[in-house]
């Protein structure tokens, strides 16, 4: 896989453009990325280990290029008491639209479309060291605005699910946030490993950031919420919207609630 992973040109979750590999190696930007995603021949190279549903490890092309993929189809989601039957290629989805929204580039990029196996989602896949995740980052000072804006994306998408072992450290030297299936619930389900910010004020510049975000979710025909409605339900844009507020007025990191399941088992 090493000779066929994108690599981004540009370090510090900042940059959008990648590495791609065809007849010849060539850098391409976030735009052909997910035009790739989307509209790319899909190849299956075989099915991922150690998912709680299918994941298959893809190859997209367009006749000059190829990027490697993780393609998750609706139809091979287990089925969950508290979220809603074939959603969460969804939410997959809707994580990266905020994460694209919120410019923080934290979620590799990410589309819904039919695939091999029909819908699902299809993620850009990252070259990384799976023996390397948060615990063994979370006091590397390289990572630290991304790991600070991590624990405020995971609250306004309600992650219910932030193990360690979803926090890629990849070859370019960036951390990427992956496996966003069961989020945005509109009862709080937040469950992370990451509350070592809690109580902090939050960073000026993330505070607009989220501010930006809050005033595209207010204007009702932008096309952030075009796209959310697409991927989330009613109840679920209102409470997502509702978080953001309480961000945004506290102007803090969320505190973790007493009297009440607030980290994932397992850990990683």
């Amino acid at each position: 896989m090493a000779k066929s992973s994108p690599r981004k040109t540009q370090s510090a979750n900042s940059g959008n453009e990648y590495e791609a590999v065809g007849p010849e190696t060539r850098p391409i930007d976030q735009t052909r990325v997910l035009t790739l995603l989307t509209e790319g021949q899909m190849e299956e190279r075989g099915l991922l280990p150690y998912s709680s549903n299918y994941s298959f490890l893809v190859t997209l092309r367009d006749g000059e290029v190829e990027l490697p993929g993780v393609y998750k189809p609706r139809r091979g989601e287990n089925p969950l008491w508290d979220f809603a039957t074939g959603t969460l290629c969804l939410r997959e989805t809707a994580a990266y639209v905020i994460s694209a929204a919120l410019e923080w580039a934290l979620v590799p990029p990410t589309v819904l479309r039919d695939g091999t196996r029909g819908i699902g989602s299809v993620q850009l896949f990252i070259e990384c060291d799976p023996d390397i995740h948060y615990f063994s980052r979370q006091e590397d000072a390289r990572y630290a605005t991304a790991l600070r804006r991590l624990s405020l994306f995971d609250f306004v998408v309600n992650n219910a699910d932030r193990k360690s072992g979803h926090c890629l450290f990849g070859d370019d030297q960036r951390m990427w946030a992956i496996d966003h299936g069961i989020c945005f619930h509109s009862e709080y389900k937040l469950r992370t490993v990451i509350w070592e910010y809690s109580g902090q004020p939050i960073a000026s510049g993330d505070l607009q950031d989220l501010a930006g975000l809050q005033e595209c979710l207010e204007t009702t025909d932008s096309p952030l919420n075009a796209a959310l409605g697409e991927l989330l339900s009613r109840p679920e844009r209102t409470a997502l919207c509702a978080r953001l507020d309480r961000l945004v007025a506290v102007g803090r990191h969320p505190l973790p609630p007493a009297h009440q399941r607030n980290y994932p088992w397992p850990p990683i």
